[in-house]
């Protein structure tokens, strides 16, 4: 007999977080979270996404064990500004038993039929800056921290429990050597000038702060036209300055501002915590802060999180900009391989982005919906 219990206290949400870490234990491609992380990230009290989402965390029991874990999400800004009923799920992990992938997403339709939703979609998460997506190849990957590993098994479950295919993401990886820089050398002097830009490049952390609130302005304004996608708020912007920004190695931060000190452009870097991570094994001591802090400094992979360009300036090749900064600071650091994060199939813009990088797609994920 499964049965499904909302984790509420602070026993039962460790529990949540754990359970990924057996099932994935002996997996070598699965990535572990930092704990204390993960726990804050669930936590209303410190993560302000969850003032405008509204979340529950189920679990799933069969002979007392733990079989399976789901988040049912309402988004509630997504439903009042994009007018799109849609109960979201993420946090997805269960053993390979359809009934319990069954119990727990009836869970998510429970949530959605209560506030009147039409639809459920996922795995995702909170916001549009949280993990998305189920593996569909790509299984014999390393991922990132950024990224849900899953298992093969559960697009079969979804599929068999009739849920369709809602978005398609594509995840690449390319070699620092087989960049041919010339072209964006060539050009990006001709842009500064016949626009009247400048790139800003950082050695501080404190010194990229005072930026920070205009490049998610930017962010909000270049990704618009997605669907789906939910402006990040002032205090969401604040929460993730503080998490995320100052993770960062400052000199993988790029912005480019124009001659009235507007930023038009950006590039958020992350170094490859993959391995690091691995070695941590989900705890920051006694030695995974020092795994974290060796990353930052010597990793040999880059991790391209988020590029935005101001629609003005997106047929106007101020990439090149970025793109000369990022490989100055990557052959300086001895940068081996270029990882791209999650991309809409759909999102052409981003696409055209590295139509001049020998890419090699290494990774698809994909988001389900149900109608409710």
């Amino acid at each position: 007999m499964i049965t499904i219990k909302e984790a509420l206290t602070k026993k039962e949400m460790k529990d949540y977080v754990m359970f990924s870490f057996e099932l994935y234990k002996n997996n070598p491609y699965w990535i572990p979270p930092i704990i204390s992380e993960e726990l804050e990230t669930f936590d209303k009290t410190k993560n302000p996404t969850l003032q405008t989402a509204e979340a529950h965390f189920y679990l799933a029991y069969k002979d007392n064990k733990i079989v399976g874990k789901i988040a049912a999400i309402i988004n509630w800004e997504e439903v009042t500004i994009l007018e799109k009923r849609k109960v979201r799920f993420g946090w997805f992990d269960v053993v390979d038993d359809i009934e319990v992938t069954k119990a727990l997403l009836n869970k998510v339709e429970e949530l959605g039929i209560k506030h009147q939703m039409d639809h459920m979609e996922g795995p995702m998460g909170f916001s549009n800056l949280d993990k998305v997506g189920v593996l569909s190849e790509g299984f014999d990957q390393i991922g990132n921290m950024i990224t849900w590993y899953s298992m093969p098994y559960y697009i079969e479950h979804f599929e068999q429990l009739g849920l369709t295919v809602e978005k398609a993401y594509q995840e690449s990886i390319f070699s620092f050597n087989d960049i041919d820089p010339t072209q964006f050398y060539k050009f990006s002097g001709l842009i500064q000038e016949r626009y009247q830009l400048r790139s800003l490049n950082f050695t501080k952390t404190k010194d990229i702060m005072p930026y920070v609130d205009q490049m998610f302005d930017l962010f909000n304004t270049t990704y618009s036209k997605l669907q789906s996608f939910v402006p990040i708020n002032a205090i969401q912007k604040a929460y993730f300055k503080k998490k995320y920004i100052s993770f960062i190695n400052p000199e993988f931060i790029k912005f480019v501002m124009d001659k009235n000190n507007n930023m038009i452009a950006f590039a958020i870097v992350m170094p490859g915590f993959a391995q690091a991570l691995k070695k941590a094994n989900g705890k920051l001591f006694p030695f995974g802060f020092y795994h974290l802090l060796q990353a930052r400094k010597k990793s040999k992979e880059v991790v391209f999180y988020l590029i935005g360009v101001a629609p003005e300036y997106q047929s106007k090749g101020v990439t090149a900009i970025l793109f000369e900064e990022l490989h100055i600071v990557c052959k300086a650091k001895g940068i081996e391989t270029c990882i791209r994060t999650p991309e809409l199939e759909e999102n052409q813009a981003i696409q055209n982005l590295w139509k001049n990088f020998n890419t090699r797609v290494n990774k698809r994920r994909r988001t389900y919906r149900k109608e409710l």
